[in-house]
């Protein structure tokens, strides 16, 4: 959740300077000249500009389209975001999985035909929504690539999408924003979905653990070994790593236990966590 939280973070740093570079006027003329004000032409401009709560651009953009197409970019990279957010619901409120779960409506994401049936409603629409708004960018970025200085037409490409792109977004903004405030997180399921594998999941934090003692190539190869057995016996790691030889002589089975709980192998996290709210709070 921090992830994906730094990444909303950095959305909302691409807005504030997109909003300098786009909100700007455009008043020059046939040929971006303003050759037809004899006097006053830039004043003119600058003022109209500032009426319309605009910036003043540095030179005529009608045919250089890169800021209309930046918006599109921007709005693609959220619904990216958003669409990243909304495949791992989905893949989560799987009933192999059920480790989160969309909020419970009565009915809501039911099936007319399996009533036992939870659907990803808002996680489905919004992957359906920023489908299309990637296709969106694409198609302001063939905006962009006007003729001459009075295109005939590839900027009109803007006037079909941009709305659409808008609405799109904003769509899966509230769909995403509701799963969010209400999503029901089940960390029982989390935890005994790490456990599955019987301990394989945490194979490097043994593989490095050993290192100091056998080296970490040889350690990397000898884990992979126990781990193919484990798989093809059904036997447990840690009694297969425990009653190896080359590893019961420098660690016990109480320190494999530590290496093989996730608990223990956390890493830096807690302190990425931590720099994504400063980050937040600034």
């Amino acid at each position: 959740m921090a992830g994906l939280l730094a990444a909303v973070l950095r959305h909302r740093e691409r807005i504030a300077q997109l909003r300098e570079r786009v909100l700007v006027g455009e008043f020059a003329g046939a040929a971006g000249t303003l050759a037809s004000l004899e006097t006053g032409a830039m004043e003119t401009q600058a003022g109209l500009c500032a009426e319309l709560g605009l910036g003043q651009p540095l030179i005529a953009w009608h045919t250089s389209r890169d800021n209309i197409a930046e918006v599109g970019c921007v709005l693609g990279l959220i619904g990216g975001t958003l669409g990243k957010l909304s495949m791992d619901i989905k893949l989560m409120m799987q009933t192999e999985v059920g480790e989160v779960y969309e909020p419970y409506h009565h009915g809501r994401g039911s099936s007319s035909t399996m009533p036992q049936k939870r659907n990803p409603i808002s996680s489905a629409d919004t992957h359906g929504a920023i489908s299309v708004l990637r296709q969106h960018a694409a198609a302001l970025m063939d905006a962009m690539v006007a003729d001459h200085e009075r295109s005939t037409g590839p900027w009109q490409i803007e006037w079909i999408v941009l709305p659409e792109a808008f609405c799109l977004a904003a769509g899966a903004l509230k769909q995403m924003r509701s799963v969010l405030e209400g999503l029901e997180v089940d960390a029982e399921a989390m935890r005994r979905n790490i456990d599955m594998t019987g301990g394989l999941v945490m194979s490097e934090a043994v593989m490095m653990g050993l290192g100091p003692f056998i080296g970490r190539e040889y350690a990397h190869d000898l884990v992979y070994d126990l781990c193919r057995e484990s798989l093809k016996t059904k036997t447990p790691l840690l009694d297969l790593l425990a009653a190896h030889p080359e590893i019961n002589r420098h660690v016990s089975r109480d320190q494999l236990l530590q290496m093989l709980d996730p608990a223990n192998y956390l890493g830096q996290s807690g302190v990425m966590v931590d720099r994504v709210l400063a980050s937040m709070a600034r």
